[in-house]
């Protein structure tokens, strides 16, 4: 079946059935598809609200249904996130932010009036705003041949006629569904909004619609009340106003419109390289400025509406004819043309001579060599045009590329030299899920597999079918002499992806390890600390170092004629300056402990008071022990009694431990110890290891053991630690705060005036080598004060972000936040970490029913949910300004305009001390928000989550539930490769 055509409609072929709008699937014709549901059916004379799949609505009562389950009636029409409602004659469209929840593709039900599409702020005919300009427009005409009609970035204010497409090949291309039926016109996001702010409107729809109360299901925009004249605002007022600087650069379009075509060959061409042949041909016609994918031609001139061209097939001298026919007029700032401006920003990069590298930039020129560690660093930047709600930027990131001078048949030497005998099995420890780069063509490749037995002697088949040894390619192509001709051969397996005609590209590339070189800092090197001394001073460059190198690119971008003249093709106007706006600083949060409170300092840091007052609650250590090897007993001696001085001020109460002493440092001597001394004591509270080195495998081994199958709390302390007695004392209350913690000890809090509420932090771990499968960290609060957590983790399919134990894991919390309470929370706010822009979408379509299922297993329980999307790695970096000077914003700079999303609710947070490198906040985007929690509660409540994490006695750059999230995924997934068991789930076992 194919998934671009509702089932249903046997024998209907081309356009009939964008008769159905929304997201609707299989509505017979005549009835109008209602709201995001496959196979609903609405009545026209009430409005019903849903998420619901495959529900009917009898008569005139509408339902509400938020599963797949139940329906509810209801005594008035409401409504919620349905798309493609129908609205009453005579009536607009309503915005995003209009009254009728989420509606998206408003049908009128007359059939005089036009069909809206994508309802987001749309003016509909007749009805002119009255203290707004129109802006820059999009004329929309027909599209032929598009299987589905797209709806987004549509804006309409004038018809063209075409004539009526025949039948034809099927559009296949990257921009699959962009153009919609004639008769049906769409709105979008560019118009002035109706509804939200033109209350003449709302007025005329009070009458006739049922009133509806604030409705704030999604986070993209909540809803507000019928006919409310209000403009929607998501920036905050808390704190105080700071001036900010950004590496985002405004660009100006100076070109009027860009105009799309839809190119058609006839008879139908096949071959992606023979179209583009053709459309090059016909260079005096469209200009020698095109942006083409095999089917949607993108250009800054204006041609005649329909223009027939021919060109001959050289295959077979086969007469081709090709309709190239005008389907929009976009704004130069549309979505639809990021890509190509992102084409000609590469164009512009290479002109300058820097080297593409992955999706970066790099000068090797300006390598910096560090030739004590065997590596180099290459300089280079990030780039990308991008829209915000600020208008077009060019976003641009210094970053940089850590290469090695250890070719893999190094590695594999100094492998081989260390274990002969597991050899194999080490080298493909060591290198599968490494990155490596092959120098003769700068492109980087992850292994994925080795190959042993093939070698460079081997042959494979080019594309013209001759067969040719690797030896003899390299030699021929390239100039390289391969040296070693029996080693074995590195197994790269790209993604698939679909060519724009429709190709899948699988298989896999095979590299030769002497020609491929190790990318990014070695295991070992991370380990010392001097060395990465030495690399991070050329790595984490200063807020002024990072804005200099942008303002070098800039003027060397305004200084070279080639790369102007490139720009100039699309009219893009590179500014010279970087943005400086204005944001804010939150206000400063209290620290709340047992019998003390206090203001935080400028540095966001209470490592001194936690050491001198008592925790919020302690957990006396009456039995405990600590095992350790026999050359480590004089430090163990002096840890034991540094704990004892301590503890008092801290508000512990210890005993002292039991002491053993073991015969040596492996692994097998640790473990029997440990459990034959569990054994005799079962009423242990917690077991400390005293370890030599950084050793993977004792580590692994002790929190297998505690956390799986002898549950009970570990501490495991490398000896170098507590080796420098000026230090002992501040290592010794840091160990103390960490074990309690571990035992189910409260430290500190900050005051959150929402009652009954639940934080719930989520994150999700992936194998780097793919081998094992990916593991989801769900850490919730279960009291008030947020002092008390819950943990759980799900395992899933390798590599796999979206999570499906969701339900599972949130029962389980909701159970215990009633076993604490006797009552379960009104409001749950949930920290989604490590979800990308292309994710957001999903997240709400699939996490988030999850959710809302779950609670359907508690009886009349319906809380309020906010779901926060947490994103740390992102290219946006904040500075501070004052006299034309860039430095490092303060900790609680927030930025929430300009460069935020236009579809969803979101901010910039810094929540942490920098103290090396530049300002890197965090990115929160509100997805779904029926807690109608403003943008500073949002904005509050975060930066006090991020005064939680008990692991230091400062802020952290995400929320600590995300944090503590992120700890048990990492611990579960990298050492324990199973869930922990059950008992623990109530303690912070994993810091």
């Amino acid at each position: 079946m194919d998934p671009n055509k509702p089932p249903g409609l046997p024998g209907v072929t081309g356009m009939p059935w964008l008769q159905q709008l929304g997201r609707g699937r299989g509505f017979q014709p005549e009835v109008p598809a209602v709201g995001r549901g496959r196979g609903l059916q609405y009545s026209t004379e009430g409005l019903g609200i849903g998420r619901a799949r495959g529900f009917t609505t009898p008569g005139d009562t509408p339902l509400v249904q938020f599963g797949r389950g139940a329906t509810f009636p209801m005594s008035e029409p409401l409504t919620g996130f349905a798309r493609g409602l129908p609205v009453p004659p005579d009536n607009g469209g309503l915005g995003r932010a209009g009254v009728l929840g989420r509606a998206r593709g408003l049908l009128l039900s007359a059939a005089a009036d036009p069909w809206v599409g994508v309802a987001r702020g749309a003016i509909l005919p007749g009805l002119e705003p009255q203290h707004r300009q129109t802006p820059p427009c999009e004329t929309m005409i027909q599209d032929p041949k598009e299987e589905t009609p797209s709806l987004t970035e549509q804006v309409a204010t004038k018809n063209v006629d075409v004539p009526t497409p025949g039948q034809g090949a099927t559009l296949v291309s990257m921009f699959r569904g962009i153009g919609i039926d004639p008769l049906k016109t769409s709105w979008g996001r560019g118009a002035p909004p109706v509804g939200r702010e033109a209350g003449d409107l709302g007025a005329q729809l009070k009458h006739q619609v049922a009133p509806v109360g604030v409705i704030s299901s999604p986070g993209r925009r909540p809803e507000e009340v019928m006919g409310s004249s209000e403009p929607f605002h998501k920036a905050g007022t808390k704190g105080t106003p700071v001036t900010v600087g950004s590496n985002h650069i405004p660009i100006c379009c100076k070109n009027e419109a860009v105009y799309q075509y839809h190119v058609t060959f006839s008879p139908n061409v096949e071959s992606m390289a023979m179209r583009f042949g053709m459309m090059k041909d016909h260079r005096s016609t469209t200009g020698e400025v095109v942006a083409f994918d095999g089917s949607i031609l993108y250009l800054p001139v204006k041609l005649k509406d329909v223009v027939s061209l021919k060109s001959v097939r050289r295959t077979d001298n086969q007469e081709v004819e090709i309709t190239v026919q005008m389907t929009k007029i976009l704004p130069p700032s549309s979505d639809l043309c990021l890509p190509f401006y992102n084409v000609v920003l590469r164009r512009v990069m290479k002109i300058l001579g820097l080297k593409l590298v992955g999706r970066n930039h790099y000068d090797p020129d300006s390598a910096i060599i560090l030739g004590k560690h065997r590596l180099q660093v290459w300089p280079g930047y990030a780039t990308c045009i991008k829209r915000t709600d600020g208008g077009l930027y060019l976003s641009v990131d210094v970053t940089h590329k850590v290469l090695r001078n250890d070719s893999v048949l190094d590695v594999m030497k100094v492998l081989y030299e260390q274990s002969k005998e597991s050899f194999q099995d080490e080298c493909t420890k060591e290198l599968i899920g490494s990155i490596v780069i092959t120098r003769y063509n700068n492109r980087t490749y992850r292994i994925d597999d080795i190959e042993w037995s093939k070698s460079p002697k081997d042959t494979f088949t080019m594309f013209d079918g001759s067969e040719t040894s690797f030896v003899d390619y390299y030699s021929k192509n390239y100039g390289i002499e391969i040296k070693e001709m029996d080693q074995p051969l590195l197994i790269h397996r790209p993604k698939e992806r679909s060519k724009p005609g429709g190709k899948i590209i699988t298989g896999q590339v095979l590299l030769v390890p002497e020609l491929s070189f190790m990318t990014g800092i070695p295991e070992k090197m991370r380990k010392d600390f001097r060395a990465m001394k030495d690399l991070t001073m050329h790595i984490n460059v200063s807020a002024e170092q990072h804005t200099h190198s942008i303002k070098q690119l800039l003027k060397n971008i305004a200084g070279n004629a080639e790369t102007l003249t490139e720009l100039n093709r699309w009219g893009l106007d590179i500014s010279t300056d970087l943005l400086v706006t204005h944001g804010r600083i939150l206000p400063q949060e209290t620290i709340c402990l047992q019998s003390s409170s206090y203001v935080t300092t400028s540095d966001v840091s209470w490592s001194r008071e936690v050491g001198r007052d008592a925790c919020i609650s302690c957990i006396p250590m009456n039995i405990w022990a600590v095992f350790y090897p026999r050359r480590c007993a004089d430090q163990v001696e002096e840890l034991v009694s540094t704990f004892l001085k301590v503890a008092g001020p801290m508000g512990l109460r210890l005993e002292r431990p039991n002491r053993v002493e073991l015969r040596d440092d492996r692994t097998e001597t640790y473990v029997k110890t440990i459990h034959s001394q569990l054994s005799r004591e079962p009423n242990m509270q917690l077991v400390v290891c005293i370890m030599t080195g950084n050793r993977d495998d004792l580590y692994t081994a002790i929190k297998k053991l505690c956390c799986i199958k002898s549950p009970i709390p570990s501490q495991a302390i490398n000896v170098r630690t507590i080796s420098q007695p000026q230090k002992l004392r501040s290592v010794a209350q840091k160990i103390l705060l960490q074990i309690n913690s571990k035992l189910g000890g409260e430290l500190w809090t900050v005051n959150v005036p929402l009652k009954h509420l639940m934080v719930v932090g989520v994150d999700v771990h992936h194998d780097t080598s793919k081998k094992s499968r990916s593991v989801m960290g769900f850490v919730a609060s279960v009291n008030s004060s947020l002092t008390r957590w819950y943990s759980r983790v799900t395992f899933q399919a390798p590599n796999e972000e979206i999570i499906s134990g969701f339900k599972l894991c949130l029962s389980a919390a909701l159970q215990k936040y009633y076993e604490v309470n006797h009552n379960l929370p009104e409001k749950i706010v949930v920290y989604r970490d490590g979800v990308s822009d292309g994710q957001l979408k999903m997240v709400e379509l699939y996490e988030i029913p999850q959710l809302l299922t779950c609670f359907q297993t508690f009886p009349s329980y319906e809380p309020k949910l906010v779901f926060i999307v947490v994103q740390k790695r992102i290219s946006t970096t904040l500075y501070s300004c004052s006299a034309d000077r860039f430095g490092t914003p303060p900790p609680g700079t927030i930025l929430d305009h300009s460069l935020t999303h236009s579809d969803w609710m979101d901010f910039y947070l810094m929540a942490h001390q920098i103290r090396q490198g530049c300002g890197l906040p965090t990115h929160y985007v509100c997805v779904y928000n029926t807690a109608n929690l403003s943008p500073d509660h949002l904005q509050r409540l975060t930066y006090k989550m991020c005064h939680l994490y008990w692991n230091w006695p400062g802020t952290i750059r995400v929320p600590a539930p995300c944090k503590y999230a992120h700890k048990v995924a990492y611990l579960c997934g990298q050492y324990l490769h199973a869930e922990p068991a059950i008992q623990l789930s109530d303690k912070l076992y994993f810091l």
